[in-house]
C-alpha cells in the first residue's frame, strides 16, 4: 500500500468541489447585492436583480442566502459594500474588451486590471473607447428537444424577443434588457425553464 485510501481521495475531491461551489455562490450573491442596490429589491421592476436571482437558483444557492443578499443590497443588511465598475481596453491584436467587475475597493481593482493589461500586452482605454461596439442584451437558451426551430422562433417573437437563432445544440433567444422578464415568463409558461437565462 502506498498510503492512499478511498476516503482520503473522496475527501480531497469533495474539498475541491466545495471550494469551486463556494466561489460560484459568492460571485452570484455579489451580483444580487449590486443589482438590488442599483435597482431596488423588487424583482418585478428590476430586471438585473431578477436575472441574478435566476442565475443563483440555477446553481442551487439556498433561498435564505438569496433573500439575505437582496436585503443587504437594499440597505437592510450589513457587510461589504460592493459596486459594479466597468473598464474598457484592447487586448493584443486590437481585440476590444469590456470588463465588468464587482468590487469593494475601486483603487485596488483598477490597479489589478491595469496590471493585467500591461502584463499581457494590452492597453487600458478611456471610458467609452470600446463600449460603442457592444450591445447589452437579454439571452435565453433552450435545448433543441423542447421545440422545433420554427416553433421556438414564433414563440420568441410573440413573447417580444428581437431574434431567435437555432443551431445544432441550442435555441438562442435575444431580447432587449428591459423586456427580459416578460420574454422569459412567456417562454417559461410555454416550454419550462431555459438552459440559460441572463443579461449580458
Amino acid at each position: 500500500m502506498a498510503g492512499h485510501s478511498q476516503f482520503a481521495n473522496i475527501k480531497h475531491r469533495k474539498d475541491a468541489q466545495d471550494r469551486k461551489k463556494a466561489g460560484r455562490f459568492t460571485k452570484v450573491v455579489r451580483q444580487i447585492v449590486v443589482a438590488a442596490k442599483e435597482g431596488g429589491p423588487n424583482t418585478d421592476f428590476n430586471a438585473a436583480l431578477r436575472g441574478a436571482v435566476i442565475a443563483a437558483r440555477a446553481i442551487n444557492v439556498p433561498k435564505d442566502r438569496i433573500e439575505a443578499a437582496i436585503r443587504k443590497g437594499s440597505g437592510e443588511g450589513e457587510g461589504d459594500n460592493y459596486e459594479e465598475v466597468r473598464y474598457e481596453g484592447y487586448a493584443p491584436g486590437g481585440i476590444a474588451l469590456v470588463i465588468i467587475a464587482l468590487t469593494d475597493n475601486r483603487n485596488r481593482t483598477a490597479g489589478d486590471i491595469r496590471s493585467a493589461f500591461t502584463k499581457f500586452g494590452g492597453n487600458l482605454g478611456e471610458t467609452g473607447s470600446v463600449s460603442f461596439m457592444f450591445d447589452k442584451i437579454g439571452l435565453l437558451e433552450y435545448d433543441l428537444s423542447v421545440a422545433s426551430a420554427d416553433q421556438m422562433f414564433e414563440a420568441a417573437l410573440e413573447a417580444g424577443a428581437t431574434d431567435c437563432q437555432s443551431d445544432e445544440s441550442v435555441h438562442e433567444i435575444v431580447c432587449n434588457p428591459e423586456e427580459f422578464s416578460v420574454v422569459r415568463d412567456s417562454l417559461v409558461a410555454k416550454y419550462g425553464d431555459p438552459k440559460t437565462a441572463r443579461l449580458s
